[in-house]
């Protein structure tokens, strides 16, 4: 797993590219971004090896109201050489994931600089961001409400939509339901977006 790019079967070939929405999965590494990515993809268990680079999906989704949305997510790695690379796979994306190891509060200070620092970036400035705190099955993870706290997410300021979103990853609890909102905040930025140019 890693530095991989795989197609869906031909459907993908007639979807426009206004219907696909990219989305930057980032995170430190060992958060469980490729987990999160395969459990989407299959819906289930992937075991997975450290990323080396990337892994591309597109993915239909099934979200609430019976919509059926499409994905195309670049999953990158979270070692820390490879972290300068992560604004050029955010550069022109409609949402970022970033996924937090709810169990590992030793690196919430470095998982909190390093969301910080990609949130803030020029190119970013606005694009919707879902923080998945994946893990929340084991007996040792943090609770949302220290998670916020510990990653300052208030601090993001008002130009980034961002919602927290519980989830355990290896059996997928919460991952639809944070894609949802992620939907939801981009089609709002899109809708802001259209208004603005209108208004010029």
């Amino acid at each position: 797993m890693g530095n991989g790019l795989s197609e869906q079967p031909s459907f993908f070939s007639n979807v426009p590219c206004f219907q696909s929405f990219h989305i930057a999965i980032l995170g430190l590494d060992s958060a469980g971004k490729t987990t999160v990515l395969y459990r989407l993809q299959f819906n289930e268990f992937v075991n997975t090896v450290p990323t080396r680079g990337f892994n591309a999906e597109k993915v239909k989704v099934s979200l609430g109201d019976h919509r059926t949305v499409t994905f195309h997510f670049w999953d990158v790695g979270g070692q820390e050489k490879l972290r300068p690379l992560w604004k050029s796979y955010t550069r022109c994306t409609d949402g970022i994931i970033f996924v937090v190891d709810s169990v590992d509060a030793e690196r919430m200070e470095e998982a909190k600089t390093e969301l910080h620092k990609i949130a803030k970036t020029s190119e970013n400035q606005g694009v919707p961001l879902l923080v998945v705190a994946n893990k929340q099955d084991l007996r040792k993870s943090l609770g949302l409400a220290e998670i916020e706290k510990l990653l300052a997410l208030k601090e993001l300021g008002p130009a980034t939509p961002w919602h927290l979103q519980p989830t355990c990853a290896i059996i997928g609890d919460g991952l639809r339901e944070g894609l949802d909102r992620l939907h939801d905040m981009i089609l709002k930025r899109r809708k802001a977006l259209r208004q603005q140019r209108k208004k010029r």
